[in-house]
């Protein structure tokens, strides 16, 4: 089984969504910025994230994005459901016809492993990741990069006028 750049760039930008809307709605532009992913494709990424009643809008000066539910209701495989993700360790998607049209001989082992994982994410929640010492540390670093970044640019535009 492999998470795609899907999965993972999904659960990345609710993290950081979790983390920085405390307070005022994140714009995806910023999200983009901090966590370094396309924001064409965060784009389509929030668009399945609104429809699986996640996040929702804010419009206007301001606006952006907040979680739809506390962090505490939201968990990791629900977020990677959420993009069309699948959590299947199996060559045929859990369907059982692995081999002519029946299950393989390491079906049930790679079922087994699919569930686990899926616990595994089950159990993991926005406002766990939030908590932990380490995605603090780096969510500050992130913040502080960007900051750094964006005055850098400004002093090119000024110094060479564009």
């Amino acid at each position: 089984m492999r998470l795609t750049t899907k999965g993972r760039y999904a659960v990345t930008a609710m993290l950081d969504l979790a983390f920085h809307s405390q307070t005022n709605p994140v714009t995806l532009t910023d999200i983009a910025a901090r966590q370094t992913i396309s924001l064409s494709y965060l784009e389509q990424l929030f668009a399945r994230l609104r429809r699986a009643n996640m996040v929702k809008g804010v419009r206007g000066p301001g606006g952006g994005y907040t979680l739809s539910r506390s962090a505490e209701e939201i968990n990791i495989a629900d977020i990677i459901a959420a993009v069309d993700e699948p959590l299947d360790a199996t060559k045929c998607g859990g369907e059982g016809n692995c081999q002519n049209d029946k299950a393989c001989l390491t079906h049930d082992l790679w079922m087994g492993l699919s569930e686990q994982i899926k616990d595994y994410l089950k159990g993991i929640t926005l406002a766990n990741l939030i908590d932990k010492h380490q995605i603090q540390e780096t969510a500050k670093r992130q913040n502080e990069d960007t900051i750094q970044f964006v005055e850098l640019h400004r002093t090119i535009e000024a110094s060479t006028g564009l």
